[in-house]
């Protein structure tokens, strides 16, 4: 059920951004066209390569949890592969394509991408004293993969810390974005969450969250009713520009 809204919610100083990754500070082709096929292709020879270590019973146990039933590596591979097929949101298939995905970026195959407005964005809430983080149902270590190898550089110097569906929940849930705000120790109406999704967005103002919708040239998605659109991360945000 959507909350009340506070009378001093418009005006209110945003003491912190939470930016989602897909479609909003990168690219969604990015991630479709060229990270999911490249985990995809690789969750056979990773889970072999890994067999019997900490990282690969790690991946059976969050397969055996998700689905409600323990497998063997066959068929916490078939879960992987019908998962990633289904672009499912689910902490075992976004823990596994993490891990691959490190050995990309480690290796040179793999960069993250970032709009040319992100860094400049980061650098002006940071000077104003803004929080910056990152939520995103990927997996924590592979959001630091992603900010960590851009064609700007390192970017993770600018973010303040990163949520996924282990440590907030689904990003859907209205009660993800009070865990958020309870981890961060802001009151709802000083976070920002930006996002191109609507339902994301929604869940963000169910509970009580300021929100902006990202419009990017090249997103595809039908416009976001109900949220303030910007077609960047330079656009003025209300509330972001105290010092």
């Amino acid at each position: 059920m959507q909350r009340a809204p506070d009378p001093s919610r418009a005006t209110a100083p945003v003491r912190a951004v939470v930016l989602d990754i897909e479609g909003t500070t990168g690219s969604l082709d990015h991630v479709q066209d060229v990270l999911f096929p490249y985990a995809r292709a690789r969750f056979a020879t990773w889970l072999a390569a890994h067999r019997g270590t900490a990282q690969w019973q790690g991946i059976l146990d969050e397969v055996a949890a998700q689905a409600g039933a323990a497998h063997d590596e066959a068929g916490a591979l078939a879960l992987l592969e019908g998962w990633s097929d289904t672009d499912g949101k689910v902490a075992p298939l976004k823990t596994s394509q993490g891990l691959i995905w490190a050995g990309g970026y480690a290796s040179g195959e793999l960069h993250g991408h970032v709009y040319a407005d992100v860094p400049p964005a980061l650098e002006h809430w940071k000077a104003r004293g803004v929080g910056r983080f990152i939520y995103s149902s990927g997996s924590v270590a592979a959001q630091r993969d992603w900010f960590g190898h851009t064609a700007y550089g390192v970017l993770c110097p600018l973010l303040d810390g990163y949520f996924d569906l282990t440590t907030a929940g689904p990003k859907t849930s209205p009660e993800s974005y009070d865990t958020i705000a309870r981890e961060l120790g802001h009151a709802p109406d000083g976070l920002l969450f930006v996002s191109d999704l609507a339902p994301e967005l929604d869940a963000a103002a169910a509970a009580g969250w300021r929100t902006a919708a990202v419009r990017r040239a090249d997103d595809e998605h039908a416009a976001v009713p109900g949220h303030p659109a910007v077609t960047t991360l330079t656009e003025p945000l209300s509330g972001t520009e105290r010092r």
